[in-house]
């Protein structure tokens, strides 16, 4: 129920006790804030009358005769109505034992005797509240849901469905010993389109191309959209799963083929299809496609190899011309040969000092002020000139450099701490990304403590920013990992938050101070979806008492959207470009506080 509807009705509590005096005390407070009160001497009287009565909130002694205080809980937690409805359990003991057994029993707050009356209608309304924002964000939970297996712009299954389904059929065609391609395609030039056209039409552009797949494919395939995240492999039937991977990436498996000349039918279907004029009002842009092709089994056995191979003809498509499709063969491996560069000039890069460390500013919505610095690593090659990230971290991960590249930073962090200290700034927090493969090192929180030791850094300086996928890998293992960081003194955020699906039972253990959204939906904030899951993590986050950080700002409208919203810190192009370690002193005399008010 909304707060807006909690205005128009009078929250019904059931109060269960067996002392007659104590239901009476319990009435009056609860009464004088306006509330119902429906008694209960006993627990089977207590689950007969919350069933009957449906109230909005349990009232409930721990000590009482025949049924106990906390059975009664386990039994209404049991019940449909029962999941989520706020239970206050009133005992006296007040030791960690019995804490813990009436929290294990589903409470959700605990009160020791004896009661402050004066101040228990106000206890209850703040769990009435909670609870509303609790069940809202069950409802953006089921969004988020929806999120983690499909994409919101195109409907179509998105990477991770992707990936699984991707799993399942190779597994099928294994036992089955059929074939399968894989079909990689990647728009032309969508970029500048996009740039020339704005991205409310680039996003039009997307979902037509979906539905072009759709229908195409639709002719002569059954499309069988990835639907149960539990589905056995044998629920995958011969025939095509299209995906959006991201950006202006889509796949095509195709199940249970014949030969490669079905395949190459298929490739030619789409090159026709999606190079047709797309019609957007005053623009009809022609975007043309480049296929890569990779067949099962010849060209992998396995997922990963199978995308590799797609992947590496896709390129070869475009290096073709583009607007066509290549089959994958074993020359093109010249790609995977200048992968395996670049992993010995990144080894090389952190011996011959290539790398630098860039700082971008994370600004306090409610001073204008930088408060805090966020760490990014950049690669000056010798012949290349600048790398960008996105080639070399990718790079770094699959082959392990990654931890020592992290090793790397976090000295250069401490060293950069120790010169604006020499010249008298002001303390303000570093944010430092780890990568997953880093926070999968079963030493990283005695390493981070040794680090704190010999650099000297001050622990309450360093924030570690964290994927949410990494710590959802294994959540129960990992919110240990994060207590040991946590008593470290250091501060741990979530960084690209809402991309993956996180519990929201695990999500409250995490002892983490700050949830970071992903620019991803900064960028798709004037559509109603990407709006409506920043609202749900802004939401999620002061509900959970966390710091929301968004990134990726770019313009006016962003940044105005964001600060009316209440989003704690503001980092983007808008304000700054990240910083030469010696540019950050002018920086952090800067304020945005003009920027940041809303007309």
């Amino acid at each position: 129920m909304s707060s807006e509807d909690r205005r128009h009705h009078r929250p019904k509590i059931l109060v269960c006790d067996d002392d007659f005096n104590v239901r009476l005390l319990t009435r009056q407070c609860l009464e004088a804030e306006d509330m119902v009160v429906v008694e209960a001497a006993d627990g089977a009287e207590a689950i007969d009358v919350f069933i009957r009565e449906r109230p909005d909130l349990v009232f409930l002694d721990v000590e009482m005769p025949g049924m106990t205080g906390l059975e009664v809980c386990q039994r209404l937690r049991q019940l449909p109505q029962g999941e989520s409805i706020p239970i206050m359990i009133v005992t006296g003991s007040d030791d960690r034992q019995s804490i813990d057994d009436g929290f294990e029993a589903g409470a959700t707050q605990y009160k020791t005797k004896p009661v402050n009356w004066s101040l228990l209608g106000r206890d209850v309304l703040y769990m009435l509240r909670a609870s509303d924002a609790f069940n809202a964000l069950k409802r953006q939970e089921d969004r988020l849901r929806y999120l983690a297996y499909y994409d919101p712009l195109t409907s179509l299954p998105n990477r991770r469905s992707f990936n699984e389904q991707l799993n399942r059929i190779l597994k099928r065609c294994r036992r089955h010993k059929t074939n399968a391609a894989l079909l990689f395609i990647d728009l032309d030039h969508f970029k500048r389109i996009n740039d020339s056209i704005g991205h409310g039409r680039g996003d039009r552009l997307l979902v037509e191309i979906a539905k072009r797949l759709t229908v195409e494919l639709r002719e002569d395939d059954a499309i069988n959209y990835y639907t149960d995240n539990n589905a056995e492999d044998e629920a995958t039937d011969a025939g095509t799963e299209i995906a959006r991977l991201g950006g202006d990436e889509f796949t095509v498996v195709l199940s249970d083929i014949t030969d490669a000349m079905q395949v190459e039918r298929v490739a030619k279907r789409l090159l026709d299809t999606l190079s047709e004029p797309i019609p957007l009002q005053s623009h009809n842009p022609v975007v043309t496609p480049s296929l890569g092709i990779a067949l099962y089994p010849q060209d992998g056995e396995d997922p990963d190899t199978l995308v590799r191979n797609a992947d590496t003809a896709m390129y070869a498509a475009k290096a073709s011309g583009r607007a066509c499709y290549r089959f994958y063969d074993e020359d093109m491996n010249a790609r995977a040969v200048e992968q395996l560069k670049m992993e010995e000039e990144l080894r090389d890069a952190m011996r011959n000092d290539e790398l630098e460390l860039r700082y971008q500013p994370q600004v306090d919505t409610r001073t204008g002020e930088v408060v805090s610095m966020e760490a990014l690593v950049r690669w000056k090659h010798p012949q290349r000139g600048m790398v960008s990230p996105l080639e070399f971290i990718p790079v770094a991960e699959r082959t392990g450099q990654i931890i020592e590249l992290g090793e790397w930073v976090m000295g250069e962090v401490a060293r950069h701490c120790q010169y604006w200290d020499a010249i008298g700034l002001q303390s303000f927090r570093v944010c430092v990304n780890i990568s997953p493969l880093q926070f999968n090192q079963s030493n990283l929180p005695q390493w981070i403590a040794g680090f704190l030791e010999r650099s000297g850094l001050d622990p309450q300086r360093l924030e570690l920013e964290l994927t949410e996928s990494a710590i959802m890998t294994d959540a129960q293992t990992n919110i240990e990992k994060l207590s040991l960081l946590k008593k470290l003194g250091v501060e741990l955020a979530v960084d690209d938050f809402g991309t993956g699906y996180s519990s929201l039972s695990y999500l409250k253990r995490f002892p983490i101070d700050t949830l970071k959204i992903d620019q991803s939906f900064v960028a798709d904030l004037y559509r109603p979806d990407g709006a409506a899951i920043v609202d749900a993590i802004v939401a999620l986050s002061k509900t959970l008492n966390l710091r929301v950080i968004a990134e990726g700002i770019e313009d006016k409208e962003q940044l105005e959207y964001l600060v009316a919203r209440g989003c704690d810190l503001l980092q983007g192009y808008y304000f700054s470009h990240p910083l030469y370690p010696e540019d950050v002193p002018d920086m952090l005399r800067h304020n945005f506080s003009k920027d940041l008010q809303i007309e």
